[in-house]
Formats: C-alpha cells, structure tokens, sequence
C-alpha cells in the first residue's frame, strides 16, 4: 500500500496526498541522461556509488547533492530507496562529478537538522517538488515535518574521515607520502 500523508500542515502546505515514487522507463531515460552529464561534470548532478548491501556490487545513481558553506548532503526525496539502504549498510559512498571522484563517509541527520536542507533542496531539485507536502515557499520546520519521509544523509569529508581513522580515497594520496 502506498504511503501518503493526506494531514495538512501549515498554509504553505499542499492539502492534497504526495505523489508516490514509482520508477517508469522515462525516469530510466531521465537517469541515463543524468548519469552521463555527471560524469561529464555538466549541471549540479553528480555519480553517487554504493555496494550493494545483498550483491557487493557496486551501484550508482544520479543524485543531486545540497551544500551549505563546508558541508554537503545527499536527500533521499523518494524515501527508503536502495541507493539509501546500500548507503546505510556500509556507512560510505562515492560520488563523481566530471572527473572528480571522492569517497564519504556518511551521517543521517536528525529531523531539525534536516528541515533546512530538504528546504534548500526543492529550490534547487525542481522534479522532486511533487513528492514534498511543504512547497518551496515553506519554512523550515515544515519540511522538518516530513523529514522522516526524505531521510538526509551528510557526507564527511574524506581528509577528515581518514584523520580520524577512517578510510583512504582513491584520488588522495595518504598523509606524508
């Protein structure tokens, strides 16, 4: 049964259910377009890569990230997907934009921490608006509102993660070499 939240929130709010994800061929189309001007590093796009939590492989997906000063996020807009529970398993991922490639490790966001960053999100991932109650004009606490249904992840800097006996990058050489 698909989720939906028909409450309203505040006068900023759609009154109306969400829309529900549901993958088509012409969002296959969508993300082969988006996949292939990630990598060309064309557009605010970029190449997330994940293991497979099941398989060990590696999987990726076009994704759009928010930054905010020195730190970045990664918004799940269509809730528990698997890029996100592959994300969630093995607690890194990878992400590419031209020919730059680093690797994160990853933090989900508690709801107030979240209410700004799904805000900031929909101005600038205009495909993903119909899945959001709170409209672009929305505060911050609506969106916290609905953060339990667009979990976000925030992506440690990779010098930092590995200062603090984390993991090398493959583009990064290690400290004194």
């Amino acid at each position: 049964m698909p989720i939906t939240n028909s409450a309203p929130l505040e006068s900023t709010a759609r009154t109306e259910p969400v829309k529900v994800f549901r993958l088509r061929w012409t969002d296959r189309v969508g993300d082969a377009v988006f996949r292939s001007l990630a990598r060309l590093g064309v557009g605010p796009a970029s190449l997330l890569t994940t293991t497979g939590r099941r398989t060990g492989r590696t999987r990726s997906t076009p994704v759009i990230p928010v930054s905010q000063g020195d730190h970045t996020w990664l918004v799940a807009p269509y809730g528990e997907v698997s890029w996100l529970l592959n994300a969630r398993a093995s607690g890194h991922v990878t992400l590419r934009h031209g020919r730059s490639n680093h690797a994160y490790k990853i933090r989900e966001v508690a709801a107030h921490e979240a209410g700004p960053i799904l805000k900031q999100y929909v101005e600038v991932a205009t495909a993903t608006r119909p899945y959001f109650r709170a409209a672009v004009g929305a505060s911050a606490s609506d969106f916290e509102a609905e953060a339990g249904l667009h979990p976000v992840l925030e992506l440690i800097d990779p010098v930092t993660a590995r200062t603090e006996g984390g993991f090398a990058t493959s583009d990064q050489s290690a400290p004194g070499t």
